[in-house]
């Protein structure tokens, strides 16, 4: 009966705080949208305000002022050639990054994928020694 109790707080809470766990038909849905409608429009503010924490060439602030600049720079790069990268690795790069996404996290999956994909495809070397 206490175990039940708890569960069921536990599951109340976690509904309450947004939390999933699993995927539910609007998040495929907010995926989806992301892919055909461009690069996703993420709040970093907590992102960078957490890097902003760490470090000693800046005050935190300027840290946190840095971080959310060059974010804004990799959307940016992101949104030039969003169209570029296959759907497949768009979908799969944003649901991937489900706990405070950055871009930097983005197009990083986004070429590490591509690189892959390459390696994948490459035509093996020779590994005969010549005489």
């Amino acid at each position: 009966m206490v175990r039940n109790r708890i569960c069921t707080i536990a599951l109340a809470a976690a509904s309450a705080l947004g939390i999933s766990f699993y995927p539910t038909d609007a998040s495929a849905r907010r995926t989806r949208a992301a892919v055909a409608d461009g690069v996703p429009n993420w709040d970093l503010t907590a992102s960078c305000r957490a890097a902003g924490s760490a470090g000693f060439a800046q005050t935190p602030s300027e840290r946190v002022t840095s971080c959310l600049a060059s974010e804004q720079r990799t959307r940016e790069e992101l949104n030039k050639y969003w169209s570029t990268y296959p759907a497949e690795d768009r979908i799969g790069c944003v649901k991937s990054l489900t706990f405070s996404p950055t871009y930097t996290e983005l197009v990083t999956c986004l070429e590490m994928r591509r690189d892959v994909r390459v390696l994948r495809d490459a035509k093996p070397a020779d590994t005969k020694p010549r005489r």
